[in-house]
């Protein structure tokens, strides 16, 4: 039995999450996408019928909180605390109360940080041990992002923990050039699509796990998605930080405090060091660490070691069956509030020396 448990996540099922900032139109996502045939083994979760007008879709109330859509899609409203809702959905689906699904849904309030919802999945052994974190989506609002982000940071981090950048309202406005280069400053990694009436093939919104659903293999370059912050002048945190704090008329104080930046390590680490590091950082800035996750070669490990985090929470370090390819170094992508990339190195150091 080795250090670290093998990854499961292909048995588990995919929960995506859809955020945004109020009036960005999930809503309206959702109502396509659960018109999309792709959809019917879906469970929804939602705030609140009322809010989410599905009622035209509603078919058939299971009970008070569950209802089976016209789609074929089961559809929930948030009871006490959502751990309480998927656990109550996955005993219902089992027991045969309810149509089988494949994946889950989770929309949440326009306001909501999605931190929580990602921690719970990342690392509540109740819920991580049957169902895994897919994807985060994050609906913009092509007409009210730029004041937005100016003034709400729940905004900017609903841009930085996505996967996915869905913009939405494009046609109201004349130019999404400024509102795209902005997103990809604050969220290299993720891919931004423009969306018109919510309309969008479902294959090109979820699947953003280490998990590719199609080939049912592990697809880290996609997961990774490295290449984003291959290039230091482009996107490395100290650079677009530092370019930020020079152009206060162009750009915004929320926006400078975000960075973004991949450190890689040719030499197998020790994993020892490796947690120290990690351990450092979510104690003293825990709350500055929107989204850590990476791919290690570890000393005496056969096979790649995969880490995940939101803030101080992190999944249980897994090993995967083997590497993807021949890239053998580690790599891991940070997203953060006023962590340069120089500080993090920095720590590195210091731990490797007193180690």
């Amino acid at each position: 039995m080795g250090l670290f448990e093998s990854d499961k996540s292909a048995q588990r099922l995919p929960v995506s999450l859809i955020t945004g900032f109020l009036g960005s139109g999930k809503t309206t996502l959702l109502n396509r996408l659960l018109r999309h045939d792709g959809m019917k083994d879906s469970a929804v979760i939602i705030n609140e019928y009322g809010e989410v007008s599905l009622d035209h879709l509603l078919v058939e109330r299971v009970d008070g909180e569950v209802a089976v859509l016209a789609s074929g899609c089961i559809c929930c409203t948030i009871r006490s605390d959502l751990e309480q809702t998927l656990r109550d959905l996955l005993v219902k689906r089992d027991r045969g109360e309810i149509p089988p699904f494949r994946r889950i849904l989770v929309e949440t309030t326009g306001l909501a940080d999605p931190a929580p919802i990602v921690q719970l999945l990342l690392n509540n052994p109740l819920v991580s041990h049957f169902l895994r974190l897919d994807t985060v989506v994050t609906t913009v609002d092509a007409v009210n992002a730029p004041h937005q982000l100016d003034r709400q940071y729940e905004a900017v981090k609903q841009v930085a923990l996505a996967d996915r950048l869905l913009i939405t309202k494009s046609d109201l406005v004349e130019d999404i050039a400024a509102l795209e280069l902005r997103l990809r400053r604050l969220n290299p990694g993720a891919r931004i699509e423009n969306v018109s009436h919510g309309k969008i093939d479902p294959a090109q919104l979820f699947g953003a796990g280490l998990i590719d659903p199609e080939l049912k293999r592990i697809d880290v370059e996609r997961w990774l998605n490295e290449r984003a912050f291959a290039e230091p002048d482009a996107h490395a945190g100290h650079a677009h930080h530092d370019h930020h704090a020079h152009h206060d008329h162009d750009h915004h104080d929320h926006d400078a405090s975000i960075a973004s930046f991949m450190l890689a390590f040719d030499e197998p680490l020790d994993w020892m060091a490796v947690t120290h590091w990690l351990a450092h950082l979510r104690n003293a800035r825990g709350q500055d660490l929107l989204r850590v996750k990476g791919i290690l070669n570890l000393r005496d490990e056969p096979t790649p070691i995969v880490i995940h985090g939101v803030h101080h929470v992190f999944h249980p370090p897994v090993a995967l069956s083997g590497w993807p390819d021949s890239d053998r170094r580690s790599r891991i992508v940070f997203i953060t509030r006023g962590i340069l990339r120089a500080d993090v190195l920095e720590l590195w150091q210091a731990v490797r020396a007193a180690a």
